[in-house]
């Protein structure tokens, strides 16, 4: 999108529970190099680091029970690109976001790496806007539905491998995997895989630069949708 709905622009701030006393940096954040000089690369820059300090210090407090190497698997699993490409989703970011002409064609704003940046921008923005403990109430808040401090154990396996895991301990079929699409040039193509789980009337999609990256992405999307819904099914992950 060229110009920035500012009733969207509220309802990002809704969901952040943040709102911008300089909106212009929130715009910054959601602007991709190809659109325009004034582009979002320094933001990230800033909230990458800001990110990964805002998630050690939640780790430090809430795992005191775990050894530094334990702590950094874990803080680099909650950091990685796509853990922030689903919580970009999850925020809305997509429809926000401000892409050159060709971007757009190439259907970037489903790409994972542009809307990771775009996610760690907005977190530089939320630093400079309003300081350190802001920055880390807005990472708390989009980590909030995602575990901040999962176990060790769990990080170690992938989320196809958890996946057919949970299906295997409740005596379910494997999930079945197909691509669902693909974007973009064939030198920088963009698959998206949808997650099939018949047995649970189940299907979630994943966006990747590989098939195998978009069938992690979906398998991750949907052992979310199995959490967020405890009652009918209930995990033990």
């Amino acid at each position: 999108m060229s110009t920035l709905d500012r009733g969207a622009l509220s309802a990002l701030q809704d969901r952040l529970r943040y709102q911008f006393r300089s909106p212009a940096l929130l715009e910054r954040a959601l602007t991709h190099r190809s659109f325009g000089a004034d582009h979002n690369e320094r933001l990230e820059f800033l909230g990458d680091a800001v990110l990964a300090l805002a998630v050690s210090d939640a780790l430090f407090a809430k795992r005191t029970d775990l050894p530094e190497g334990d702590l950094s698997r874990i803080r680099a699993h909650l950091v990685r690109q796509d853990t922030l490409f689903h919580a970009a989703q999850a925020l809305g970011l997509p429809a926000l976001l401000r892409l050159g002409e060709c971007e757009v064609r190439a259907q970037g704003s489903q790409r994972p790496s542009i809307l990771a940046d775009a996610l760690e921008a907005m977190l530089g923005a939320v630093y400079l806007d309003g300081g350190y403990l802001a920055a880390k109430s807005v990472v708390e808040r989009i980590y909030a539905e995602a575990q901040i401090d999962p176990t060790p154990a769990a990080i170690d396996k992938d989320p196809k491998t958890r996946l057919q895991e949970w299906l295997q301990a409740r005596k379910r079929a494997t999930p079945v995997y197909e691509v669902a699409a693909t974007h973009g040039a064939p030198h920088q193509q963009t698959f998206q895989v949808a997650c099939h789980v018949p047995s649970l009337g189940l299907s979630a999609q994943g966006v990747g630069a590989s098939r195998r990256a978009a069938e992690q992405a979906a398998a991750e999307a949907m052992l979310q949708k199995l959490c967020a819904a405890p009652a009918t099914h209930p995990q033990t992950l």
